[in-house]
């Protein structure tokens, strides 16, 4: 299925395909300088990286406070902030991202796209607690360095949501040995093994 198709079914409006047409054209502008995805997946780059951050936004509800960590590219954070400018305008969105080429790339794109975002260029433990609602992360890190953050960012009744690969009972079953915390999934509509990990109530053992 194609990106766009799956955005359909993920039931993205017009207004909202607009202003990702707008991120595609700045992404593939500043691409080739900061190297935000990977050149192999650019050509793939509505099924592999905006409908996969779409489906994160769908499977939690609407919180007042979305906070996402290692942003880079901006997926899924600036997705999410470009879904919440027609969805959900009074949601607060918070990127944080240490690298300060990526953070002004989000700033740029936000303005472009219309979306309202926050970026914080700092380290992820350096940053002060968000008490996030929800707290994302894509690609950024094992399970339990992820919850980590968590601890830090994520408000005492938040979810954390956390798109994974294959190997993602592996990461759950390691993340154990050090933590506590309720875990359900989401099946991934972009990659038949993948899922996205609904994590509630982190604490350490």
């Amino acid at each position: 299925m194609s990106g766009k198709a799956l955005l359909d079914r993920l039931n993205v409006s017009r207004e909202t395909i607009q202003r990702l047409e707008i991120f595609d054209s700045v992404i593939r502008k500043w691409n080739p300088k900061i190297n935000l995805v990977s050149r192999s997946s650019l050509d793939q780059l509505w099924t592999r990286h905006i409908a996969d951050s779409v489906q994160v936004f769908r499977c939690v509800d609407t919180p007042g406070h979305w906070v996402d960590i290692g942003s880079g590219g901006g997926f899924p954070g600036l997705v999410i902030a470009l879904l919440a400018a027609d969805e959900a305008p009074e949601m607060r969105v918070t990127l944080i991202e240490s690298d300060q080429r990526k953070s002004a790339f989000l700033r740029t794109a936000a303005r472009e796209c219309g979306a309202s975002i926050t970026v914080l260029s700092e380290r992820i433990e350096k940053a002060p607690s968000q008490l996030a609602d929800v707290l994302s992360a894509r690609a950024l890190a094992g399970l339990d360095d992820l919850l980590g953050f968590a601890e830090r960012h994520l408000a005492a009744d938040g979810i954390a949501v956390f798109p994974k690969g294959e190997n993602w009972k592996k990461e759950v079953d390691n993340a154990r040995q050090r933590w506590r915390f309720e875990a359900e999934t989401a099946k991934s509509l972009t990659e038949p093994e993948a899922v996205i990990l609904k994590i509630r109530g982190v604490e350490r053992v």
